[in-house]
């Protein structure tokens, strides 16, 4: 897609027509907004990714459920602050009831409420305040509303993270609008996070669901702050069809465009994930070429992205290549370790046969970007893989030492 045909809006999740959105505060945190809600107000399609964990919270196997049965959803309660997960069965009756009130709220079937909780793990939710929260919630919907809903799913978050295109398709303006969060516990093993995407674009079932999977590959999975996959990590998207476009039903023209403007709002929201990584300084872009196979190249790609070796190097702005290849061997990996090249930005650090001669004083610069790249050349074949993670401080220790208190 042109560059040109695709152009930043405002809004976020109400960015496309028929959505409206809130955040408010419920008092499940301290201080900061914890509950938000976005709402179609015309019924609309829905896919969702979660988390490859088996330990799961009750709103990721809930929503499974849901999708499963109808693939339509009009509304998503999402709480901060408490994860809802490993609560057994009063976890499961809570997320149904915070399902039920809130479709009682709206006047919708409680089957068209997913629902979403983020936080602590192993506790149980104050259904007082998260009751109140549902209609104070529901009162405050508003075209308007996008910005406080990415702040009410935040928890360690220092941003909220919103964003929003519009393509044309066919002569037709289409929007697609998201919002995310995500700090720490982020690996690429899907979701990663809690991203909510909406859209006001007509394509069917079928399509809509590879679409969003295939750009989750993309994005979603191929970030990692910290190597660990949550028990409550999804991305769901609404498409509610208010476009007047000709309605998407394979793969072609249509789909490509907005295929490539959904990729591109998920790269968008993964990279804000990452450099909002906790305790992080620095925000890498790690690429893996001259692979055997995609898979190779994804693997190795993803090993030196989570290798807390190669990222507290980098936080210290130490050139140490031999960690980078160090993980390149262990991801298990065909690859002749004489043949690769390692690269900072242009500045090949690693030639053929260990060849090591170059200046430490550019690699240092390089280095002390606040955005740097990576790049293995693996001269063994025609597949890469491009990842994106940031360096580990002793800031991410103290952050994580004291989640709960």
């Amino acid at each position: 897609m042109h560059k040109h045909s695709m152009k930043t809006v405002s809004g976020g999740v109400c960015a496309a027509q028929g959505f409206l959105a809130s955040g408010i505060f419920a008092g499940i945190k301290k201080k900061k907004k914890d509950v938000a809600l976005i709402y179609s107000t015309v019924p609309a399609l829905a896919a969702g990714v979660f988390t490859q964990s088996r330990t799961v919270a009750a709103c990721v196997t809930l929503d499974r459920q849901k999708l499963r049965r109808s693939g339509t959803a009009r509304a998503i309660l999402v709480n901060s602050g408490n994860a809802n997960a490993c609560t057994g069965e009063r976890g499961m009756m809570n997320a149904k009831q915070s399902a039920a009130t809130t479709a009682a709220a709206l006047g919708i079937k409680e089957s068209q409420v997913l629902v979403s909780s983020t936080g602590v793990i192993g506790q149980f939710l104050p259904m007082e305040k998260l009751t109140a929260g549902v209609y104070d919630a529901v009162a405050a919907l508003s075209a308007d509303g996008g910005a406080d809903a990415a702040l009410g799913i935040c928890t360690t978050d220092t941003f909220p993270k919103e964003y929003a295109v519009q393509i044309d398709i066919g002569g037709v303006p289409v929007r697609i609008g998201g919002i995310a969060k995500g700090s720490g516990m982020i690996a690429p093993n899907m979701a990663t996070m809690l991203a909510f995407i909406t859209t006001d674009v007509r394509i069917s079932h079928p399509m809509l669901t590879k679409a969003f999977a295939r750009a989750n590959d993309m994005s979603f999975n191929r970030i990692t702050v910290d190597g660990d996959t949550s028990t409550n990590d999804m991305a769901v998207i609404l498409a509610n069809g208010q476009a007047e476009n000709r309605t998407i039903t394979a793969e072609g023209k249509d789909f490509t465009l907005f295929y490539a403007a959904l990729e591109h709002v998920l790269i968008v929201l993964s990279k804000m994930i990452v450099k909002d990584g906790e305790g992080a300084t620095k925000f890498i872009e790690v690429t893996v070429k001259g692979a055997k196979t995609k898979h190779e190249a994804e693997t190795a790609c993803r090993t030196v992205c989570t290798s807390s070796l190669v990222k507290t190097a980098i936080h210290g702005e130490d050139a140490n290549w031999g960690r980078i290849l160090a993980a390149v061997g262990r991801s298990g990996i065909r690859f002749r370790p004489e043949r690769t090249e390692i690269f900072f930005d242009d500045l090949r650090i690693l030639g053929a046969d260990y060849d090591i001669r170059f200046s430490e004083e550019r690699a240092k610069k390089v280095l002390e970007q606040k955005e740097l790249s990576v790049t293995v050349d693996l001269h063994g074949g025609k597949h890469s893989a491009t990842f994106w993670t940031c360096d580990l401080s002793a800031e991410y220790v103290r952050i994580n030492g004291s989640y709960r208190t």
